[in-house]
């Protein structure tokens, strides 16, 4: 973690979190804050700070739904594409020297364990919501 927070530095972000909002919006579109907040695992009240931080450095913009305009969805400007395509590639660098002493096969190894996790992780999440549901009821 102390490896992205300094690689996130370097590519000129305030924190992780401006980052992975950014890296959202490049890679899914247009957000309602809500949704973005869960994505990149932030309060309400953080997103919505995050949000008006990235606004005031107009990487950001706010506009309503065409079809429901009571939802607010959240895009990157022109600048805030730039902005982490840049990032984005600075921080795959940064990932590429760390990962250097890897073979591609151990890389792939890697990656495969990884996504297992994550998937597991996943898996056991949605078990315990199920369990609270139950509990509930």
């Amino acid at each position: 973690m102390r490896f992205d927070r300094q690689s996130m530095k370097r590519c000129g972000f305030a924190s992780l979190s401006d980052f992975a909002v950014l890296e959202v919006l490049r890679q899914q579109g247009p957000q309602p804050v809500k949704s973005l907040g869960e994505k990149v695992m932030l309060t309400s009240g953080s997103i919505t700070t995050a949000v008006q931080r990235l606004e005031k450095k107009g990487l950001v913009q706010r506009t309503k739904g065409q079809q429901d305009g009571r939802l607010v969805l959240v895009e990157l400007t022109e600048s805030g594409r730039t902005r982490i395509l840049e990032g984005f590639l600075q921080h795959n660098e940064d990932l590429d020297r760390l990962y250097a002493p890897f073979n591609e096969e151990e890389r792939a190894l890697f990656d495969r364990l990884m996504t297992r996790l994550g998937q597991q992780a996943e898996d056991l999440l949605a078990h315990e919501a199920g369990n609270k549901l139950e509990i509930e009821r």
